[in-house]
Formats: structure tokens, C-alpha cells, sequence
């Protein structure tokens, strides 16, 4: 019989809010966190709009821990720290070697790049800051997480572009389904938010000018974001012995890979990523109520997402929930799956499906329910999360109540 997954905490922290609580408000209420960048010096880049953390919150510490990490690390510590109290899960050495943590990452330290090419290129200093390397790398995260907490475990970064965070998660479950750990940590993180990487974006015109509009004929691209979540994740067993809340189950994962362009999606990778992760889940297709999309605003996406999802679901894709709530918290790259986890979860708990936002005007080929504008409420039994990112890589997560 299968070790089946639970999750016992969730953390996150994005534009909408610094923790879970105030993301799933947010998210329910319909309130985009998407605006001007005010924390950082894009340089007269075309496009200046983000969903961006306005301050973050107290987070204890001390400066010679925070020399050595990169703002992507900084918060998926705040997220994970937020879901190891809910958890109630305490570290100590009868259980450290049994505690993992796997965290999604999708463009790694570029503040710290950035900072270094400017003192180097432009203010003439000679050498680099000294923590350059273990701030930039994209395993960073995974590893000052696991310092916080004393995890010695399973502990490792993943990165898969925008399907980072749903990787991480879905390797987290490995691991416990292999019984390598009995709980791990795990999610996504970034902070993309800087000029290198905005200039980047721009290049590909793939952003919106205002904001983000999914499956709206009128959406004009994507709109990045930052932020980073964060889940406890625990076998069953493990957690009804220590009487832990469990607040949902991952009943199954989809991966799948399209092999055919580094930045055009096809229809058949992500139908085969959300197949495989209903076959893993043991759901059919009418299990299943709420799916929370990629969903990114730009043309190509969406419509494509929604193909994929009715050659998926068959009859059932039009009686679906459907949303992207990155209509409000941007596209966090590598934490987009982890935000999304939490939609997910939480819709389940409380019978809430969060709405797309910003929607104006139908598209055609975008024909499904994708609750625009306002929440809805319904049973939710089950839920999907889908992450497609450049490579054609492709992972979807299936959730359900524990």
C-alpha cells in the first residue's frame, strides 16, 4: 500500500500578503497586488509594473546570517518558518536525520549578480562580494532553510523554470514515498524583481504594460512577481502519531515533458502531465472541482492551457472551476507553484474557489469556467495545480482533504 502525503503547515508570503492567511483573503477577495516597482531601480525599462512584497516583516535574523543569502532565500525561510508553527513540528536529534527540504527555484540569486556586475562593470571595485557564490546558487535556498531548522535530511534545490516549485514539491513526496524521510519542507522561491532579469523579459515581449488578464481576449501578456511558499509535508502515520492538523492530502503528482521547443508549449505535455497526475491520484476526471491554471495572460498560454485541459478532462472540463490567481500575485517563476499550493489547499478547506482577475472581455478559444472577477462558492473534493515552464517541462500536483 502507498505512503500517502499530508500536509500539516503552510506558509507563504508575496504581494498579496506576509503570510498564508493573507494571500488566501486576498486571493478570495479578487484583489490584484500587481503595481509600479518601487523597491528597485529598473532603469527606464519599458515595463515597471510587478507584484512586489512592499516591506517584509520581522524576521529575527542576525546580520551574519543574512550576508550569506540572496532576498529569494531570505523569504523562503520567512515562508517556511510560517508553516514549520503551523505544523507544530519541533527538530531535535532523535528525528533531524528523518526532515527534509526541497525548494523550487527559478532564476536563483540575481540581486546579488546584479549588485556584483554594477560594483565590478561600473564602480570599478576589483573584487566580488565575498558570499557571492552561495548567494547565487540556486541550491541556496534549499540549504539556509535547512540550517534554520537543524534538517538533515533529504535536502537539495530543484530547477525547472516556472515549474520549479510544483517539481519540488513532487520530489518531496518521492522522498517520503520512498521512505527516505518522514517529513520534508517544501516549495518554491524567487525574487525576480530586479533589472537584469526584467530586461530579459522584456526582450521576449511577453510583458503586460498594466496588468495581468488570464484568458481574457484582451490580455496583453504576463506580469512578474515575487514571493516564495512553503508546506510540511508528513506520511500519514507520522503525522496522526504526533496528533498534527492535517489540512490536505497530495493525492498524486504529473510530470511530463513536451520535447519540442525551449519557449512554445505544446497542447500534448501538459495533457499528458495532468493524465498521468489524475492516474496517480486515482481520480477520474469528475473527482476533480477546482483547477488552479498556469494561467500567465499571454496569448499563446492560454489558449493553449485551455486545449490541453479539455482533451484532459473531456465532458468534465466545462462543469471545472478553473482560475489563475497569478492574476493577482504576478508570475513568481519558481514560487508560482507554492502560491498556488496554498490557493489550492485552502480552497478545499473552505469551499472557495479564488477568481481570475482583471478579466474583461471572452475569448473564444478560452471558452471554460474560469471564474472571473469573483470568488465562488462550491464543494471543492479535489483540486489540480498546473506549471508549465520553458524547456517544455511540465508538473501538475492533485490535492484533495486529508
Amino acid at each position: 500500500m502507498r505512503t500517502r502525503v499530508v500536509i500539516t503547515g503552510i506558509g507563504g508570503i508575496c504581494g498579496l500578503g506576509t503570510d498564508a492567511t493573507s494571500i488566501w483573503n486576498e486571493m478570495k477577495a479578487g484583489r490584484p497586488a500587481i503595481g509600479q516597482v518601487v523597491n528597485a531601480d529598473l532603469h527606464q525599462l519599458k515595463v515597471q509594473v510587478g507584484s512586489e512584497i512592499k516591506a517584509l516583516p520581522e524576521h529575527g535574523l542576525e546580520r551574519r546570517r543574512l550576508v550569506t543569502m540572496d532576498r529569494f532565500s531570505l523569504l523562503a525561510i520567512l515562508a517556511a518558518k510560517e508553516a514549520m508553527r503551523q505544523s507544530g513540528l519541533t527538530v531535535g536529534a532523535e528525528n533531524t536525520y528523518r526532515i527534509g527540504a526541497t525548494v523550487g527555484v527559478g532564476v536563483c540569486g540575481w540581486e546579488a549578480i546584479e549588485e556584483n556586475y554594477r560594483a565590478l562593470l561600473l564602480q570599478g571595485k576589483n573584487r566580488a562580494d565575498i558570499f557571492s557564490v552561495p548567494k547565487v546558487m540556486p541550491g541556496a535556498a534549499a540549504g539556509q532553510v535547512s540550517m534554520e531548522f537543524g534538517l538533515r535530511g533529504p535536502v537539495f534545490g530543484v530547477t525547472s523554470a516556472c515549474s520549479s516549485a510544483n517539481h519540488a514539491i513532487a520530489s518531496a513526496v518521492d522522498q517520503i514515498r520512498l521512505g527516505r524521510a518522514d517529513v520534508m519542507l517544501a516549495g518554491g522561491t524567487d525574487a525576480p524583481l530586479v533589472w537584469g532579469i526584467m530586461k530579459a523579459w522584456e526582450a521576449l515581449r511577453v510583458l503586460s504594460p498594466d496588468t495581468c488578464r488570464p484568458f481574457s481576449a484582451d490580455r496583453q501578456g504576463l506580469v512578474m512577481g515575487e514571493g516564495a511558499g512553503m508546506a510540511v509535508l508528513e506520511s500519514y502515520e507520522h503525522a496522526t502519531a504526533r496528533g498534527a492538523v492535517i489540512l490536505g492530502e497530495i493525492a498524486g503528482v504529473g510530470i511530463s515533458a513536451d520535447a519540442s521547443d525551449i519557449v512554445a508549449p505544446t497542447v500534448e505535455g501538459p495533457e499528458a502531465a495532468m493524465r498521468f497526475c489524475l492516474a496517480d491520484a486515482g481520480f477520474n476526471p469528475e473527482d476533480v472541482d477546482y483547477l488552479n491554471a498556469h494561467g500567465t495572460g499571454t496569448k499563446a498560454n492560454d489558449q493553449i492551457e485551455t486545449a490541453a485541459i479539455k482533451r484532459a478532462f473531456g465532458d468534465h472540463a466545462y462543469k471545472l472551476s478553473v482560475s489563475s490567481t497569478k492574476s493577482m500575485h504576478g508570475h513568481a517563476l519558481g514560487a508560482s507553484g507554492a502560491l498556488e499550493m496554498i490557493a489550492c489547499v485552502m480552497a478545499i478547506r473552505e469551499g472557495i474557489v479564488p477568481p481570475t482577475a482583471n478579466y474583461r472581455e471572452p475569448d473564444p478559444d478560452c471558452d471554460l469556467d474560469i471564474t472571473p472577477n469573483v470568488a465562488k462558492e462550491r464543494p471543492v473534493r479535489a483540486a489540480l495545480s498546473n506549471a508549465f515552464a520553458f524547456g517544455g517541462t511540465n508538473a501538475v500536483l492533485a490535492f484533495k482533504a486529508g
